[in-house]
């Protein structure tokens, strides 16, 4: 990403209503709903790059996924500390001290990685942690 373009980025990540306004992947809520009822689901955010993002992305958050308990909610600075077995991000460092499965969620800025398994969309979440025979709910 060129510099300009990051360093705009992350102005906006630092706008008040930045995260409010975002749409969920498509895909993600129906996906995360059906793992939340087979298995213990938490939702880790790396927040402390923007620590002024905690109250908007809660609130994001609880809105688009009521579902998940606000327990089940870790802001982190480090995705290696929650204990979890699985852990799907779109990027690469996180995984670096994680001691799961990592999952690489693909993305444009991820898409040179090799080193870890990757989906494309949540429906390759759905099919790697609920098997290859699960169809939507």
């Amino acid at each position: 990403m060129p510099a300009a373009m990051a360093l705009a980025a992350e102005r906006l990540t630092h706008e008040p209503g930045f995260f409010s306004d975002l749409e969920t992947i498509d895909g993600s809520r129906e996906v995360v709903r059906e793992l939340a009822e087979r298995y213990e689901v938490f939702i880790a955010s790396a927040a402390m790059e923007v620590p002024t993002s905690f109250g908007a992305k809660y609130a994001w958050l609880r809105e688009r996924f009521p579902f998940i308990p606000p327990s089940h909610v870790v802001f982190c600075g480090d995705k290696g500390v929650p204990d979890v077995d699985f852990l799907t991000d779109d990027t690469p460092r996180h995984f670096e001290r994680f001691r799961g499965t990592p999952v690489l969620f693909s993305a444009p800025h991820n898409r040179g990685e090799t080193r870890y398994p990757r989906v494309r969309c949540w429906d390759g979440v759905r099919t790697l942690l609920l098997g290859p025979g699960s169809e939507p709910v």
